[in-house]
């Protein structure tokens, strides 16, 4: 339960969804159509069924953003035998807007519900996590960032003499820094329903200068504790380490060289800065495409954007949160049978298998943000015996 509590945080940090001082050539154009309104994140958690379905579709018409270009080339998902699934119950039980299966790289299947089509973006709340931790290796491989053992305050001065002292990049992306961090949901002034609150900065980053306040409750490196707040920091590190925004080093990253088919966007916080631990706008295959770079092992062609090893460690358990046969690596919730999956609330979800060399992408309009769901594990698993 803890971990699926956990996966609320990232839509009410984006507590306030100003747009910043952009170009308006930075930001996808809105369409116009009959969208819910966003002035506070947290609303996000309230919409009616309706506007969840209008709205995780056409977030990019909503929220400030900037684009992910994608490549001239797309990365080719060639059809395979069809799987022989009954998938009209699942999506509907589910609110299933997407679903794909890749099988040794090829499209298994492939279905649309919810006015979802093949062109539209669906916003990966969570998921985005995973990218995050992704750009930290490869800044790593490119030589921004100099190692995983790196005390972050080398990118992040502000945060000297704060509960991030002696903090190292490790600790930060397996959430294990020691700082506080309250998570309730039901507490309006819960750091998670006030990171983003309009406050005098003097200056400073405003994720620093939120995060800088905590208080440190257990040494660095020795207590597992959810905090989106430091998956927004690992963002300003990397954005810091590159100088570089985060859609720009994605882009000459992953989305152009590794062929996305489509532009994708990431949400934008009021100073301009990605918001790291949320709302990646992409299509379907595109969300295929990223399950299946990470299981060919982060290679662009026979070249590797990341360290020897990274994806290892990333997708495999580095601290334990009390699930058992379940843990966290970088950014990735991990099974000990070798699964590995990126999750975002209201039910998005890039499903890993490397053992079935498999891809199953789930985008949702739940009508909770959070909870186990039998139904999809059930379907996961119809999914593998199907293959056998």
């Amino acid at each position: 339960m803890r971990r699926l509590y956990a996966l609320i945080a990232c839509a009410t940090l984006m507590a306030s969804v100003a747009a910043p001082a952009l170009s308006q050539a930075a930001l996808a154009p809105n369409t116009g159509h009959d969208l819910p309104k966003l002035e506070r994140a947290s609303e996000v958690l309230f919409w009616s069924q309706d506007e969840r379905e209008a709205g995780f579709r056409a977030m990019d018409s909503i929220v400030p953003h900037r684009v992910i270009a994608a490549g001239g080339t797309a990365h080719a998902l060639p059809q395979g035998v069809p799987l022989d699934i009954d998938t009209d119950r699942f999506m509907l039980e589910e609110k299933v807007a997407g679903l794909l299966v890749l099988h040794d790289g090829k499209v298994r299947l492939e279905r649309y519900g919810l006015g979802f089509t093949p062109q539209g973006r669906w916003t990966s709340f969570s998921v985005a996590k995973s990218l995050t931790s992704t750009l930290v290796g490869a800044a790593i491989r490119d030589g921004f960032i100099e190692s995983l053992e790196t005390p972050i305050m080398l990118y992040l001065p502000e945060l000297s003499g704060s509960a991030y002292d002696g903090v190292t990049v490790r600790q930060l992306l397996t959430m294990t820094s020691g700082a506080d961090w309250n998570e309730d949901y039901t507490d309006p002034n819960a750091d998670v329903a006030r990171f983003f609150e309009p406050h005098e900065t003097g200056g400073m980053d405003p994720t620093l200068h939120y995060m800088r306040q905590l208080k440190r409750v257990a040494e660095p490196g020795t207590r597992w504790h959810y905090s989106t707040g430091e998956t927004n920091l690992v963002g300003v590190l990397v954005s810091r380490a590159t100088s570089k925004t985060l859609s720009g080093y994605l882009s000459e990253k992953l989305w152009h060289p590794y062929g996305m088919e489509q532009d994708a966007g990431w949400m934008i916080d009021a100073v301009g800065q990605e918001a790291s631990g949320c709302c990646v706008m992409a299509s379907l295959r595109d969300w295929g495409r990223v399950g299946q770079f990470v299981l060919d092992g982060g290679k662009i062609g026979d070249a590797s954007i990341l360290p020897d090893n990274w994806l290892a460690q990333a997708t495999t358990k580095q601290a334990d949160y009390g699930e058992a046969g379940e843990g966290y690596g970088f950014q990735w919730w991990t099974r000990d049978d070798g699964r590995f999956a990126a999750h975002g609330i209201f039910g998005q979800s890039i499903n890993i298998d490397p053992e079935r060399k498999t891809v199953v992408v789930i985008l949702s309009a739940w009508p909770t943000a959070t909870g186990r769901s039998p139904a999809r594990e059930a379907f996961l698993k119809q999914v593998s015996e199907a293959l056998d």
